[in-house]
This record gives structure tokens, C-alpha cells and sequence, in this order.
């Protein structure tokens, strides 16, 4: 074991016993057999893995990524919503964002392997850390048959690596569209880094990608 890679896991082992009850354990996922390929200068794609707030501030870190908005995705097409109508649970629509990014920096397989890694849980059903509801649930909208095909293939061989002791419930959905949120809820991260909720569930997220993908990281967050 490298000095690099001691340090690491003694990273998140303190993680782990200074937050019990974290929204995610952090865990190293594999780099993706499968990758999306890129056919725009800038790509787009759509999480979903609890509050976005989060989803949102590590993914505004990531190298390659230029603009990254809070939402909702899952629900019908011709409904229109808000934080407040989602937050009830029963619109079939879950928090989450749309992530523009330049392929030739990152990829579609890398986001899904920062995802997994240390956003969100694949293995809570309709919840993250504290939040319960369809609307945290964690699921993937492809936006492209490439990003279908590879979205799929990772959730399989996320499946068969057994890094979590619970099966993969994330689920690959159709997309029908993405509404943004209110002005409010976007760069929430940025905007209030000590805000309560921010500070305990969100900031060791940010904390362990930093850590973990030092390469991909950068201080300089997207819009």
C-alpha cells in the first residue's frame, strides 16, 4: 500500500466515526468499463441523490464542469412544480440537477463515478442522511442512448464489485424533463457554506472528494 493510499483510507475511516450518521458512506467506486461518448462540445446530464443542495456543490467542484443547476426531474412532463409541491412527495418528480460539462475534461463515466463515490447512497430507497421521501430518491435520467447504455452498465458492475453490504436500488428513469428551482436554492453550497444542514450533511461530501479525487477537484466552483 502507497503512503497516498494509507492516508486515504485513515481520511475516511475518521470520516465515518466523526459523522455515524452521514447521508453516505464514502467509498471508492471503480472507474467505469463503460463510458458515454461525447457528441457536443458541451454534455449534459441529470442525478438525482437526495438534496440537491449537495449533489449540487460537489459536482460544482468537479474539473470540466461549467454550470450546474438545482431541479426537479422524474415527474410528468406537462406538470409543472416547485420546491414546495415536490417537497410533498407525490408528484413523482425528485430533486435533482443538470450538470453541463466539457467531455474532453471530464466524462459522463467519471460523474458517475464521483456520484456514487461520495454522493449519494445507491442503496437507500427514497432517502439520503435525513431525507425521506420519493423526492431523494437516487436515480439516473440518460439523456442519450450512450448515456443509457453506460449509465446501466455502471450500476452493474457497481452491483458486482460488493462494495456496499445492502443491493443497488438506484434506478435509471426516462427522462421527461428538467425544471429548475427558485434563484434560492441554486449555489446553495457556495452561497451559505455554514448553514447547519450544509455543515453536517454536506461539506464531508465535498470534504471526501477532495480527498479522494484531488485531480478532478478544483477550488474554483462553476456557476
Amino acid at each position: 500500500m502507497r503512503r497516498s493510499d494509507g492516508f486515504l483510507l485513515a481520511f475516511l475511516a475518521a470520516l465515518a466515526v466523526a459523522s455515524p450518521l452521514r447521508a453516505e458512506r464514502p467509498v471508492l467506486a471503480p472507474p467505469p468499463a463503460v463510458d458515454a461518448a461525447p457528441t457536443r462540445k458541451l454534455e449534459t446530464a441529470v442525478f438525482a441523490g437526495g438534496c440537491f443542495w449537495g449533489v449540487e456543490g460537489v459536482f460544482s467542484h468537479v474539473k470540466g464542469v461549467r454550470l450546474v443547476t438545482s431541479g426537479f426531474a422524474g415527474g410528468p412532463s406537462s406538470f409543472k412544480v416547485d420546491y414546495e409541491r415536490v417537497s410533498g412527495g407525490d408528484t413523482g418528480f425528485a430533486e435533482a440537477v443538470r450538470v453541463t460539462y466539457d467531455p474532453k475534461q471530464v466524462s459522463y463515466g467519471t460523474l458517475l463515478r464521483v456520484f456514487f463515490s461520495v454522493i449519494a447512497d445507491p442503496t437507500t430507497l427514497n432517502y439520503q442522511g435525513p431525507d425521506r421521501g420519493t423526492q431523494y430518491r437516487s436515480a439516473l435520467f440518460p439523456l442519450s442512448p450512450s448515456q443509457d447504455k453506460a449509465a446501466r452498465a455502471y450500476l452493474g458492475q457497481l452491483g458486482k464489485a460488493g462494495l456496499w453490504r445492502d443491493p443497488i436500488v438506484t434506478r435509471v428513469e426516462r427522462f421527461s424533463g428538467f425544471q429548475a428551482a427558485d434563484a434560492y436554492h441554486q449555489n446553495f453550497l457556495t452561497r451559505n457554506p455554514r448553514h447547519p444542514y450544509i455543515q453536517r450533511w454536506d461539506m464531508p461530501k465535498l470534504a471526501a472528494f477532495k480527498a479522494m479525487f484531488p485531480k478532478l477537484y478544483t477550488d474554483r466552483p462553476s456557476a
